[in-house]
């Protein structure tokens, strides 16, 4: 069946088979490959993409599910010219390594201070911890999320 999306800001129409996850929709069809997928289970977090400023597991979501739904992947946040502050901090920071699971915490990031702008450490720490970096990048993850408020802060000044 054909549905209509709208992924950052813009609305698409896909036909998308009763089986197909959201992650796998907008990876395969729409090229947005900042969906990572790695667990496939919803517990590592690589897929999180925010669903109505809600941050979800696209692993889990079907394509379908979607449809009436304003959705948002870390390319809708920002790009290579114009980087988003939580993008920039974690670039600022070096809360990445290998960078797989990165989309999936900036995304979380973004809605946790959209709620909070002005977290302590511990806050950020257990707002962070849906998410699982292999690499164990933990430290400057969340330096970099609290980079990122101070800088998301100083934009409102």
């Amino acid at each position: 069946m054909t549905y209509m999306l709208n992924v950052n800001g813009q609305d698409f129409e896909v036909e998308i088979k009763a089986h197909e996850t959201l992650a796998d929709v907008l990876r395969e069809k729409l090229g947005l490959i900042g969906v990572k997928v790695s667990c496939g289970e919803g517990e590592c977090g690589s897929c999180t993409i925010l669903v109505d400023g809600i941050p979800c597991t696209a692993c889990l979501m079907l394509g379908r599910q979607g449809e009436d739904h304003e959705l948002t992947t870390v390319e809708g946040i920002g790009d290579y010219n114009n980087l988003h502050p939580i993008q920039q901090a974690f670039i600022d920071e070096q809360g990445f390594q290998c960078g797989f699971c990165t989309p999936g915490f900036i995304m979380t990031a973004k809605a946790f201070l959209d709620e909070n702008p002005n977290p302590t450490e511990e806050e950020v720490s257990i707002a962070m911890s849906g998410n699982i970096c292999r690499c164990g990048a933990y430290p400057w993850i969340v330096k970099s999320v609290l980079k990122a408020a101070e800088m998301l802060r100083n934009e409102q000044r």
